[in-house]
């Protein structure tokens, strides 16, 4: 065999065996280095600014505060589970909300509750179900709410107990990435935009299908390199964010969070799928699975489903 064509099958062979991925490139945006897949380096985009606009995105938000002023109707299903898997309590049911002169209205259409759902005052029994309700059921009508979504809104002034723990969920969920104050133990663990913890993120962009259109992903996740001591700081393990290429709303996220404090420990799974109603977009799927134990509680192991349709009907 001549030199030349045993250098070509040679060449071959590593082609097959270690494809190159030279087509790929490697940007930084204020400090944090982004890998770029081929497909997105030949769209031209601008990548700073979109990076930029992912930070201070507040359409996630929107989407849900626009449910507030719309009808909808909701199929709920929530289950928590034992310590050896067995199935502790459950709640299925339809439910349908009414937004009328400012005012919004829920009406439980059919409703199967089993085990320890409810306390005898007809309380939710878990902490995680009282979560749940407070994104999507309402006992009476609640009028004339602030449905602003300014960078101010979440906080937790003059919030207390439940309402503080509430309002931290909503600035992890709606805020992926950014500080999360009064968390005990994790500071500015959350806080993956800014260093120190940038650093021990990958950041990765890409045009992808997402339900049969080719959408921008946006993937965050920690890098396999990590020693122990790093990845004890992780509590945002990856979060992947789905993009409409046109008008860049988010059309879909998936959450996994996991952290262990001694005092409490959580491990956490979530994906939200978005839909659109109009000129809005709303939810139209949300999926948890997760577990999670505070000191002086139980555990609490459960999974919920929100299907969301009949918007705006």
């Amino acid at each position: 065999m001549k030199l030349s064509a045993l250098l070509l099958t040679l060449l071959g062979i590593i082609l097959f065996y270690f494809p190159l991925t030279a087509q790929d490139s490697i940007i930084t945006v204020d400090k944090k280095v982004i890998t770029l897949k081929e497909v997105v380096v030949r769209s031209n985009m601008d990548v700073p600014a979109f990076i930029r606009r992912i930070q201070l995105d507040t359409s996630f938000y929107r989407a849900f505060k626009n449910l507030r002023e719309l009808n909808y109707t909701a199929l709920n299903d929530i289950r928590m589970y034992g310590k050896k898997g067995n199935e502790k309590a459950t709640l299925q049911s339809r439910t349908r909300q009414y937004f009328n002169n400012g005012c919004r209205k829920m009406e439980v259409v059919e409703e199967k509750v089993t085990g320890d759902m409810r306390d005898s005052k007809g309380d939710w029994n878990y902490y995680t179900v009282e979560m749940y309700a407070g994104l999507f059921f309402t006992r009476d009508s609640v009028c004339n709410e602030d449905n602003s979504v300014s960078a101010s809104e979440l906080n937790l002034k003059n919030k207390r107990g439940i309402e503080k723990h509430k309002e931290q969920l909503k600035m992890l969920f709606f805020n992926p990435g950014r500080k999360v104050p009064g968390i005990p133990f994790i500071g500015d663990k959350i806080n993956i935009y800014e260093e120190p913890m940038a650093s021990l993120y990958d950041f990765e962009l890409d045009i992808m299908p997402y339900h049969g259109e080719n959408c921008y992903v946006f993937r965050i996740s920690m890098r396999n390199d990590l020693k122990g001591s790093e990845k004890n700081d992780i509590v945002i393990n990856s979060i992947t964010t789905w993009f409409d290429q046109q008008h860049m709303k988010i059309v879909g996220r998936t959450y996994d969070l996991s952290y262990d404090a001694g005092v409490y420990d959580f491990n956490v799974q979530m994906e939200v799928e978005m839909g659109q109603f109009h000129d809005l977009v709303v939810p139209t799927l949300l999926r948890y699975t997760g577990n999670w134990k505070v000191a002086l509680k139980k555990r609490e192991t459960g999974v919920f489903t929100a299907t969301l349709f009949g918007i705006g009907n």
